[in-house]
């Protein structure tokens, strides 16, 4: 990544996901940058502890409870304690279903439920919304910093020609809200941060494996293939695109 240098600092929040420890891992190996914070609510995770032996000090973890406000103020207020600038904050965390809490994606209007809504709400909305609350601060200083939070292309309004999935769908909707929002409020007060919305396409992990079986072939991706392609559409990103949803390849996906 040309935009990130010796100097640069990162955040990636769900780093210890199939996504998000391949953005850490790319991140450490593809960079210079001089540190990647990785929180998680594991943050002695198997991968997170491989990938802090190989690195050493260049990776520190945090951790984080995404589903809890205090969690998330009190992660900021410790990275700020640091009196260290960010350049990157990528929220690489998404829900989509919970077998264990009855919670699954909707096929029809009597499938929705208080629990589903909330549940998705809280993390695809919510979190990102609070997470930018506290961490904004840290990326707003004198040189380009990107704000990028997942997304997913069935939260397109313009994009939806199935119906169902009504939780999912309206809460990724409601996070490109935000983003587009985000990104008017830091063009009046942060205005070199870049507020992005990311699909990462349909990617080999735990969300999207009980829905593997109906994916085109070539069309479900490794994680670090994923973690490739959005660092660099991130890497790429100008401030005209800041608000912007955009695809793994780059490409714009309407609202």
């Amino acid at each position: 990544m040309e935009t990130l240098s010796e100097q640069s600092r990162a955040l990636v929040i769900g780093a210890s996901g199939a996504i998000g420890s391949a953005l850490v891992e790319h991140l450490l190996a593809h960079t210079p940058i001089q540190g990647v914070w990785a929180a998680s609510s594991q943050p002695a995770s198997a991968r997170l502890m491989s990938l802090a032996e190989r690195y050493g000090d260049r990776l520190r973890t945090l951790e984080v409870d995404i589903t809890e406000a205090t969690s998330i103020q009190r992660m900021g207020e410790d990275l700020a304690a640091e009196a260290k600038p960010l350049h990157l904050l990528i929220n690489a965390f998404g829900f989509l279903h919970d077998e264990r809490a009855g919670i699954w994606p909707e096929k029809r209007l009597e499938d929705i439920s208080p629990e589903g809504l909330e549940a998705n709400f809280r993390i695809n909305t919510m979190a990102p919304m609070l997470i930018a609350r506290h961490c904004l601060g840290l990326l707003n200083h004198r040189e380009r910093a990107v704000f990028a939070t997942l997304s997913a292309r069935v939260g397109s309004i313009g994009d939806n020609r199935l119906g169902g999935w009504y939780a999912y769908r309206s809460s990724k909707a409601a996070q490109n809200m935000f983003t587009r929002g985000l990104a008017i409020e830091c063009g009046r007060r942060a205005r070199r941060v870049i507020c992005l919305a990311l699909h990462p396409g349909t990617t080999d992990s735990g969300l999207s494996r009980p829905f593997q079986a109906r994916v085109p072939e070539n069309k479900l991706f490794t994680p670090a293939f994923v973690a490739e392609k959005l660092l660099t559409r991130i890497d790429r990103a100008r401030l005209e695109d800041s608000g912007g949803f955009f695809a793994w390849d780059g490409q714009p996906i309407p609202w």
